[in-house]
């Protein structure tokens, strides 16, 4: 198959194509990534494979790339974006990993992050910076800009992403994606962990359309023996939701975020004309009064100590476990600045914090009561070019870092801290330059088969598979 070819299809059109084998999916795959990988820097290396996927699997022979980040391969590296953890090896294959190989997946990369996920933008020290296939000289949004750029610039059809703020749907939005954040629960952490930061981070993926996004959560749902959480299993497979008919929805549209941050207008005309698609459609849309259960401060405030604390654990474990010292020889000021920041909340505070986390769940959970699916802008701005996020973050310690992520994205975390899953949805691009703009639909806790209804709905009344970057595969290689 040629990259040509190969970049036309999704996923579940390649397993569809039937004739090409794994193995020349695979070449075409690393053919489509290094054609444009030294435009993006999106993955960080490349290995052979011999796995042979079962020719029934749902998912054979399709190439993906996990995120350095979260999910132990056995035998390859994963070094969390950071000089701390470089040259780290997994010894065994964490759940999530044996379930990515169950489905078929050709899992021949991985794909950046920024330091231990700490950021909404990819530029690390140790990777360097992660561009936006769109426009290179924007950031490709984080943690999981490597795996949004690389599905956006064609090198494959999906990838592994997580989201414990939004670091699944931030790249989705910056990179023209549809990605889907799961209910907390729905796919598990184990066996090396019971949760990760508190019930905040979620597995899942970024994809070009939304059936690739369903048949990979089919794939990797579901609970194991300890896990802490439990999402009751859906009543049909996600993959069938996707052409189901979502009915008359009660939606209500939240324009302005929490903490006061504005809407830019290029988003607030985005969001416009996404409700006046929903309302052709036949839904029911109205401007919703969504409250957060608690001031923006306090919610800020408790959250920077709960990811504080967790990445506090995180850096000595690694340090313990590799031998090396926690300084500014290991990890980026504002790492560093968040491990001191954690080494210093005491039980009573990390307690309110979970007390906090409650609040924010019944308030959230209340407004589904009323509505069926709450609209916001993904991100209220458009992509912001490289460097612009970490400017003065050397001054910045747990908690300013945490205003300053919440600042720019504070559409996304409020459905961590809830448990309930929310969706990205590349429904309009900026008249003025291009750029895509993702729109945000959450549902209450387990609706995840909700959300892949609307999905489909709006994918067919206005696709975005036409629309293509300025760095694509398809036109890259020539052929």
């Amino acid at each position: 198959m040629r990259v040509s070819e190969y970049v036309n299809y999704d996923a579940v059109g390649l397993v569809a194509a039937g004739e090409v084998t794994p193995a020349e999916l695979e070449a075409t795959a690393r053919e489509a990534a290094e054609a444009v990988e030294p435009r993006i820097n999106a993955i960080v290396e490349t290995w052979p494979t011999d796995d042979e996927p079962r020719p029934d699997a749902p998912l054979a022979g399709v190439p993906f790339l996990i995120k350095d980040l979260g999910v132990p391969m056995a035998g390859r590296r994963m070094e969390l974006g950071s000089r701390l953890a470089a040259g780290h090896v997994a010894e065994a294959d964490s759940s999530l990993m044996r379930r990515f190989r169950r489905a078929g997946l050709v899992t021949f990369g991985r794909s950046t992050t920024p330091e231990l996920a700490y950021s909404i933008a990819t530029e690390s020290a140790l990777y360097g910076a992660t561009r936006n296939p769109w426009n290179p000289e924007l950031g490709a949004g984080g943690s999981s800009g490597g795996a949004g750029a690389a599905v956006a610039a064609g090198a494959v059809p999906m990838a592994h992403a997580t989201d414990a703020a939004g670091s699944l749907r931030i790249p989705a939005a910056h990179n023209g994606l549809f990605g889907l954040k799961p209910t907390r629960g729905r796919v598990s952490m184990g066996p090396d962990a019971d949760e990760m930061f508190n019930g905040l981070v979620v597995h899942g993926g970024v994809s070009r359309t939304v059936r690739d996004s369903a048949v990979l959560l089919d794939q990797i749902r579901g609970p194991e023996p300890g896990d802490p959480y439990f999402a009751a299993e859906p009543p049909r497979p996600y993959a069938e939701e996707v052409t189901r008919d979502p009915g008359a929805l009660r939606i209500g549209v939240l324009a302005q975020a929490w903490g006061g941050r504005r809407t830019t207008a290029p988003v607030a005309d985005a969001l416009s004309r996404t409700v006046l698609l929903l309302e052709s459609l036949g839904h029911e849309v109205e401007e919703a009064a969504v409250g957060l259960g608690a001031a923006w401060e306090e919610f800020i405030l408790a959250n920077a100590r709960l990811v504080t604390a967790n990445l506090t654990v995180l850096v000595d474990g690694l340090a313990a476990a590799l031998g090396r010292p926690v300084d500014s020889s290991t990890l980026e000021p504002v790492t560093l600045a968040g491990y001191h920041y954690g080494q210093r909340v005491s039980g009573t505070q990390f307690a309110a914090a979970f007390a906090l986390r409650n609040q924010v769940a019944r308030s959230l959970g209340r407004h589904f009561d009323a509505y069926d699916i709450l609209l916001t802008p993904t991100l209220p701005e458009l992509p912001a070019p490289l460097g612009t996020f970490n400017e003065g973050a050397e001054a910045l310690d747990g908690l300013g870092w945490m205003a300053r992520l919440n600042e720019h994205s504070p559409f996304t975390m409020p459905f961590n801290v809830a448990g309930t899953p929310a969706m990205s949805v590349p429904l309009t691009a900026d008249a003025g330059t291009g750029l895509p703009i993702g729109m945000q639909f959450a549902a209450g806790y387990g609706r995840e088969g909700l959300l892949f209804r609307l999905a489909g709905q709006l994918e067919q009344a206005s696709p975005w598979s036409g629309r293509i970057p300025a760095v694509w595969a398809g036109s890259a290689t020539g052929h």
